[in-house]
C-alpha cells in the first residue's frame, strides 16, 4: 500500500471506508474467479506491478488456468492495447510460473473439436445421473426421456473432479468445496455462482454423442 493511500486512510478514514465497501459490495454477485480477473485487468490498465501480481495469485487460487489469463488480457486488448499486454506478460514471465511456461502452454491449446461416442443412449437411465469416462475426460449425464444433458465432470471453482459418489439424486456435491450443482440445468444450487460447463450432445443411431 502506498505511502498517499496510507495517507488517506488516516485523514479521511470514514470516506476511505465507504469507498472500499463500494468495491467490496460491487462484486458481490461475481464468483472468486471472475472477480479476480477483472482485477488483473484493471491492474494492468493502471500498470500497477505489485498489484496485478496481487491478484494474478489470487485468480490463480480460485482456479484459473493460464489460458483463461491470457484469454483475459487478450479480450482486453480494445482497453488496454499491446504495450500494457506486453508488460503484463513480461511481469508473468518474470514470475516463473511453472503453468505458463511455454513448453507447458503450448501444450494447453485444444485440439479441433470432434464429435465422440460416449455409449449407449439406453444405458442411461431416464430421470437419474450416471458418470462416466470417455477418452480421459469425466462427464456427467442426465436423460429426460429422450432428452440428455452432459456436462464435464469438474468443478468450476478449482477444477476438481467431482465423482458418482458425490451424486445424490439430481444433485453433484464438489467434495473440496461443497459446491453444488442441479444436473436438470448444470447451476450452481449452493456457496458457488458459476455453472457447471456443458457440453454439446446428441443421439444418433442409438449412440450419445458429444463434440469437444
Amino acid at each position: 500500500m502506498s505511502d498517499a493511500l496510507n495517507y488517506l486512510l488516516k485523514a479521511r478514514p470514514e470516506t476511505m471506508g465507504h469507498y472500499f465497501a463500494f468495491l467490496k459490495d460491487s462484486g458481490k454477485y461475481l464468483d472468486p474467479k471472475t472477480r479476480n480477473l477483472i482485477s488483473v485487468i484493471t491492474k494492468v490498465h493502471a500498470q500497477t506491478d505489485r498489484g496485478f501480481r496481487q491478484y494474478l495469485g489470487r485468480a490463480l487460487r480460485e482456479g484459473c488456468s493460464p489460458m483463461e489469463v491470457l484469454d483475459a488480457l487478450l479480450m482486453a486488448f480494445p482497453a488496454l492495447g499491446l504495450a500494457k499486454i506486453i508488460w503484463a506478460v513480461n511481469i508473468i514471465l518474470d514470475m516463473n510460473i511453472p503453468g505458463f511456461a511455454p513448453e507447458v502452454i503450448t501444450q494447453l491449446v485444444p485440439a479441433p473439436g470432434e464429435w465422440r461416442d460416449v455409449m449407449a443412449a439406453k444405458d442411461v437411465a431416464d430421470g437419474e445421473v450416471t458418470r462416466t469416462e470417455c477418452q480421459g475426460r469425466g462427464l456427467f449425464i442426465y436423460r429426460n426421456t429422450k432428452m440428455y444433458k452432459v456436462y464435464d465432470s469438474h468443478c468450476p471453482h478449482q477444477n476438481t473432479d467431482i465423482t458418482q459418489l458425490a451424486v445424490t439424486g439430481t444433485t453433484m456435491t464438489c467434495p473440496k468445496h461443497q459446491w453444488q450443482f442441479d444436473a436438470k440445468s448444470g447451476d450452481c444450487i449452493k456457496k458457488g455462482k458459476t455453472s457447471l460447463q456443458r457440453i454439446e450432445s446428441k443421439v444418433v443411431k442409438g449412440r450419445l454423442l458429444a463434440f469437444w
